[in-house]
């Protein structure tokens, strides 16, 4: 196994059935699907298993990714949430590019589900800074973690006394091992719910 992609959920049965569909339609297949759910009361761990993911306890974020990747079979984690598409060559585009430049942790550009050009820009921004904080100060968003195995449980996985920022101190700590570095050759696309709240 390859790749363990790990999704967090709590109550995301809208918006998970239609990231599974696209990683059913990837043209790599040497990977598993894990979903850490916290606990959902809709029909989420439902979707999950009818979508071909295996289901695992999970909690908040770092619990939950925590949780999906001990239960994880795969030389590199994906962390991925729940509302993200991807296009149809995402993992094969990923996995290359991770295996070409002998990375071990990374992220990739994100482009914006809505068409409004106020979304365009905030991700553009978004984008920007990731790309250059790469270099002196790397975070990456926990929607989008790519780590392997080995350096995830070198620095202890996340940090489950967090309950935000999580994922930036991940990515900070790891990359005291291995740099953070954005991927080239795919992107995802991004639910603009994080800035409607």
């Amino acid at each position: 196994m390859e790749i363990s992609v790990v999704i967090p959920t709590l109550n995301e049965d809208v918006l998970l059935p239609e990231l599974l569909a696209d990683l059913q339609r990837q043209t790599f297949r040497d990977f598993e699907v894990i979903v850490a759910d916290a606990g959902s009361t809709d029909r989420t761990v439902e979707v999950a298993h009818t979508g071909g993911a295996r289901v695992v306890p999970g909690g908040l974020p770092a619990v939950g990714r925590n949780s999906g990747a001990r239960a994880a079979q795969g030389a590199f984690l994906f962390f991925l949430d729940a509302d993200i598409r991807l296009p149809e060559n995402f993992l094969e585009c990923a996995y290359a590019e991770l295996e070409q430049r002998f990375l071990d942790l990374a992220t990739c550009e994100i482009v914006p589900l809505s068409s409004q050009s106020v979304d365009q820009v905030m991700h553009d921004f978004a984008n920007l800074a990731i790309k250059v904080g790469q270099f002196t100060d790397p975070h990456a968003p926990g929607f989008c973690i790519l780590a392997s195995r080995r350096l995830f449980r070198r620095v202890g996985g996340f940090d489950e006394t967090l309950k935000m920022a999580e994922d930036h101190d991940f990515v900070r700590r790891a990359s005291q091992f291995r740099p953070l570095r954005v991927l080239n050759s795919t992107q995802i696309n991004v639910s603009g719910r994080r800035l409607e709240k």
